[in-house]
């Protein structure tokens, strides 16, 4: 005998529902909602944008984040510490590299063994996360090219960004979810070679940069669609709490490898660039591609350093093992502990909890610099035409794995 099950039907409580913020008899004569997202291209990814419009003017923006549900805090709290860098991959999955290094170090000076790691080891990751800097940057910059409508620059950057990817795959095993660094050290040391490939590879790319410069950021179309939009003047930044290039093109020099000078990054030279209101007014879309793509060349100049590290005086031995740092049984005294690093979007942090029992941590918050970079985009957004709107959210170079963790 089977029994029938009725549901009955309660408008509003639909699976994956979200409340709108305005209803239409809110708006004023001539104003009207439109929905941006989430299958428009420039919405890069779920997000979803309410806009008030009256005609094409944007009156005020809500952004609806999704439903990515990475669910990354809580699938943290179930697994024991090292087994959580395969989640910290997904992420920013752009950027992967990055966010690895920022939770393994975080761990590491949690338990005090930051001190133990090989000086090798420290070289090869801030080879592979600017590496990976690079790629991360190329989508950003390519994606806004497509945004503003400039089809070329997403070409030649993807064409280059495949080196990079086929490296990072040499040396791990995949293309964008690497679970290459970890607590302690690395899953393996570099393949013979990839030192020289990488030197080849920064020499190669030197005057890549420079077309790209003349081909998009000096564009006159390019210029007119980005200067004097979307402007983040420098104490309205530091109040939304934006980090990274976004935070650096306000004009104020804030970028965790030099004021904090974790890793190996105090042993090399290299510039944080910042927006100078070049083309319009500090803190615009066009000195947040700026600023990206002069990233890019510091970036190179890490590259290049960490290699002749890598092939002086801490090249490869037959005795040299990455593992050797990494703890049989990650257990932390009972405690908090708090931990931020600089990837390409911005200030990634780590906030976590431990019993002093068990190996699987009791909390984990991750910081997420594109959940608070997101958080502007009403701000700058009011008043401005809705082909601007596109060009402002291409700027903020979202991901939106990190948004909705």
């Amino acid at each position: 005998m089977t029994r029938s099950i009725q549901y009955e039907y309660l408008p509003g409580n639909l699976e994956n529902s979200e409340p709108a913020r305005w209803h239409t008899d809110d708006l004023e004569e001539g104003q009207f909602l439109v929905n941006l997202g989430p299958q428009h291209p420039s919405t890069h990814g779920v997000l979803r944008l309410e806009v008030k419009l009256e005609g094409e003017v944007v009156i005020d923006v809500e952004p609806h984040i999704g439903y990515l549900h990475r669910c990354f805090e809580k699938h943290a709290e179930s697994l024991p510490f090292n087994q959580i860098i395969p989640y910290v991959d997904r992420m920013d999955y752009i950027a992967a590299i990055n966010s690895e290094h920022v939770y393994a170090m975080a761990m590491e000076k949690w338990l005090g063994i930051d001190k133990d790691l090989h000086p090798r080891v420290e070289y090869i990751r801030i080879l592979v996360a600017e590496l990976n800097r690079i790629a991360s940057h190329f989508v950003a910059i390519g994606t806004y090219g497509l945004d503003i409508g400039s089809f070329t620059p997403f070409l030649w950057v993807m064409r280059d960004r495949e080196h990079i990817m086929r490296m990072l795959e040499w040396a791990s095993g995949a293309r964008m979810l690497y679970n290459y660094i970890w607590i302690g050290g690395l899953f393996y040391d570099l393949p013979v070679g990839f030192e020289e490939r990488a030197l080849e590879f920064a020499k190669y790319l030197k005057p890549k940069l420079k077309e790209l410069e003349d081909l998009l950021l000096y564009n006159t179309i390019f210029i007119q669609r980005t200067a004097n939009i979307g402007i983040i003047p420098r104490a309205m930044a530091v109040n939304y709490g934006i980090t990274g290039p976004m935070l650096r093109a306000s004009g104020l020099r804030q970028d965790l490898r030099k004021s904090e000078n974790y890793s190996k990054y105090s042993e090399f030279d290299f510039d944080v660039p910042l927006g100078k209101g070049e083309q319009g007014k500090i803190g615009d879309c066009w000195d947040r591609a700026y600023v990206r793509v002069m990233e890019l060349h510091e970036s190179v100049k890490l590259v290049e350093q960490c290699v002749d590290k890598l092939l002086g005086e801490h090249k490869r031995t037959r005795e040299f093992n990455p593992q050797a740092a990494c703890p049989k049984k990650i257990r932390p005294a009972e405690g908090q502990y708090f931990f931020r690093g600089e990837t390409p979007r911005g200030e990634l942090a780590f906030f976590m909890t431990a019993d002093g029992r068990s190996d699987v941590p009791k909390r984990l918050k991750a910081r997420a610099p594109s959940f608070s970079n997101l958080s502007i985009l009403p701000e700058i957004s009011k008043g401005c035409m809705l082909a601007d709107l596109i060009a402002i959210v291409g700027s903020i170079d979202l991901v939106m794995g990190e948004v909705d963790r």
